[in-house]
């Protein structure tokens, strides 16, 4: 019995260690299929251009033109405030003289 259970231990100690020095086996390569072929190479552009947007995106923020043109609006709209005030006045003299 002991002797036994000596062989099966030096067996699973014998298959534990010959597992080590295994070599791996080699991915099997398939060829891909045409459907694949044009799968991948639109991925491939849609995640180019939706990288590209990406950075696009980023060098808009850091150029920080959003807070350029709310500047912008801002200063027209001031402008073309008191321009109307001056015209509104102007076409109320006109039409309501003064005596």
């Amino acid at each position: 019995m002991n002797k036994m259970l000596i062989i099966a231990v030096m067996v699973t100690l014998l298959a534990l260690s010959a597992e080590s020095f295994r070599m791996p086996r080699q991915a099997v390569e398939e060829e891909a299929g045409t459907l694949t072929k044009i799968t991948d190479t639109l991925k491939s552009y849609y995640d180019g251009s939706v990288n590209t947007a990406s950075g696009y995106i980023e060098n808009i923020r850091g150029m920080k033109l959003e807070e350029k043109v709310k500047n912008i609006y801002d200063d027209t709209t001031l402008v073309v405030g008191t321009y109307f005030g001056i015209m509104q006045d102007q076409l109320y003299h006109i039409l309501y003289p003064q005596q």
